[in-house]
């Protein structure tokens, strides 16, 4: 049976420029031309930073280390891809670590354990590492196949949805494999997710494979490093622990896998795995780089009853942020911008963030540069035992947003805040309208309340005002921005509103009474003075154009 050689096998789905036809490449040329790719494409989006942490990054930063400071850092990205001597630094590499990087190898396959089975030699079907295939009795909604019709996966994408289970699989009861002492019953329970799956992954993106590499490579962590999974032997015994080190945190197994390979006559196929518990992390270490945190606000308040000291490297009792299912990334600003935060801040951004806004305050990295965010997450349900949804979105990000002194960090902050404020402004409308019509307002946790169908509309506006605010030249640039901004966002929060409008019939106007909680009636509630409400919410959350609809009054009586 053949190796599949991760190295030079060409089994990773690259996109170049358009200079370049789209291509299938190993892992040694898409080093050699990482300048050139533009994305690696997988099936599922979360696939992503899995590729990028349990493999690209961990050879690059193991062969080449990490930059001591800021200065190498950007001598290094000035280059525009790696040098000579580091592709010959990570070609040794490789041809070193070779015999590692086999998927199917008889001693060390990739990221596996070669000789796993149970005490009854069963196996399970592939589906077990596909996200979205059923597994037992959990199904996910709209699943297309059975347990029993397993996918068969090439070895591209058995590697793909390898690397995904060690990061995202699901918690639940895994299978008791010969040799882990905690077997039970033929079982190991008690398993968490994987260890991404308790994060809400932010992720830098750059121009090219090379520049996101570099984005998401820490600076002078060189005494934090550790080794990357393939530099031991690991067998099928776990441990909960601490990650000791970098590499060791991104190439963390958080279980222990076995593709059985067969031979078809469409060439190699995994129909067949095995996936037992793995090492589980005791918990996530502050300098977990590709998060943003929240203040852990009940160990704030334990924080008052220890005197142990903290070493944290930001401000104590943080825990990781994660996702909102159905929100956007940009509604999360106030995270990803909360840059040199305090201990009293409610959010803290993800180190690598903070690390380009160090990199921007030095004038290392150009403030016109179109630096993107994509953001990684999965929801999981039934004790997270399945996968429910998988959250993923990608925005333009302006390098000087993330300097809490410039102009463009607290235009990205009053946009976004406005348009939360316009959707509570509808929602408001909403609510006053119904009353008056006789109605309780729609609850919050249940159907569709206009200000989220404002938040749809203005989300292609707020991407486009970040792409703008990316290219900015001065502050006139930013004002006419700002302008344009609120002006395009009045103008959708009014076609919302007419639509709330046009569901009340004309004999509310007067509104109708409600009652009290106690059941006593309240005045009536009339039409006008609910309209009249929102215009004033309006006119605050978006001063520019109020000032303006003013101006062009007085210029109108003037005229007279």
């Amino acid at each position: 049976m053949p190796e599949f050689d991760l190295v030079t096998a060409e089994w990773l789905d690259a996109r170049f420029g358009d200079a370049q036809a789209p291509g299938n490449v190993g892992l040694a040329d898409a080093l050699h031309r990482a300048s050139d790719i533009t994305e690696i494409v997988v099936d599922l989006s979360t696939q992503w930073p899995a590729l990028l942490r349990q493999l690209l990054l961990p050879v690059v930063v193991h062969a080449l280390g990490v930059p001591a400071n800021r200065r190498e850092w950007a001598a290094r990205f000035a280059q525009g891809g790696f040098s000579a001597a580091e592709l010959d630094k990570l070609d040794d590499y490789l041809d070193e670590h070779r015999h590692r990087f086999g998927l199917f190898h008889p001693e060390t396959p990739f990221a596996q354990v070669a000789d796993l089975h149970t005490a009854k030699g069963e196996t399970k079907g592939s589906g077990l590492l596909v996200a979205a295939e059923a597994t037992g009795n959990n199904v996910p909604l709209f699943s297309a196949r059975t347990e029993g019709d397993p996918p068969q996966l090439t070895p591209p994408e058995a590697a793909l949805w390898l690397l995904h289970a060690h990061c995202w699989d699901t918690a639940a009861i895994k299978t008791g494999a010969v040799g882990d002492p905690m077997v039970k019953s033929g079982k190991t329970t008690g398993n968490p997710t994987g260890p991404l799956g308790q994060l809400g992954v932010v992720v830098p993106v750059g121009r090219n494979l090379y520049e996101t590499l570099l984005l998401n490579t820490p600076i002078g962590v060189q005494g934090r490093l550790g080794t990357p999974q393939w530099t031991r032997r690991i067998g099928p015994a776990w441990e909960s622990r601490a990650a000791q080190g970098l590499l060791d945190l991104w190439t963390w197994q958080a279980r222990r896998i076995r593709l059985i390979p067969e031979q078809t006559p469409d060439g190699i196929r995994v129909t067949r795995v095995l996936v037992a518990a793995g090492d589980r992390l005791t918990l996530t270490p502050d300098w977990e780089p590709h998060t943003a945190w929240r203040a852990d606000t009940a160990a704030k308040g334990a924080k008052k009853t220890t005197k142990k000291a903290s070493t944290s490297t930001r401000p104590a009792l943080q825990r990781p942020l994660r996702h909102t299912p159905g929100k956007a990334i940009w509604r999360g600003m106030n995270a990803l911008l909360a840059v040199e935060a305090d201990d009293t801040a409610s959010f803290h951004t993800s180190d690598l963030l903070d690390q380009i806004r160090g990199l921007s305050a030095e004038g290392l990295i150009d403030d016109q540069y179109p630096l993107r965010a994509e953001t990684f997450g999965v929801v999981y349900g039934n004790q997270s035992a399945i996968v429910e949804d998988v959250l993923h979105d990608l925005t333009p990000l302006p390098v000087a947003a993330l300097r809490a002194d410039a102009d463009v960090h607290f235009a990205v902050l009053e946009a976004t805040e406005q348009a939360e404020q316009l959707a509570q402004a509808l929602n408001h409308l909403s609510a006053d309208l119904r009353r008056a019509s006789g109605l309780d307002p729609i609850p919050w946790d249940k159907g569709q309340r206009p200000g989220e169908r404002l938040l749809y509309l203005l989300d292609p506006l707020m991407r486009r005002l970040l792409r703008g605010l990316q290219n900015l030249q001065d502050p006139e640039t930013l004002d006419r921005g700002q302008l344009a901004w609120e002006q395009q966002a009045r103008r959708l929060a009014l076609q919302v509103a007419d639509s709330v409008h046009a569901a009340v019939p004309e004999s509310v106007f007067a509104g109708r009474a409600t009652r009290k909680p106690d059941g006593t009636l309240a005045a009536a509630y009339p039409l006008g003075i609910a309209v009249k409400d929102f215009y004033r919410r309006l006119n605050r959350v978006l001063p520019r154009t109020k000032e303006e609809r003013q101006t062009a009054s007085t210029s109108d009586r003037e005229g007279d």
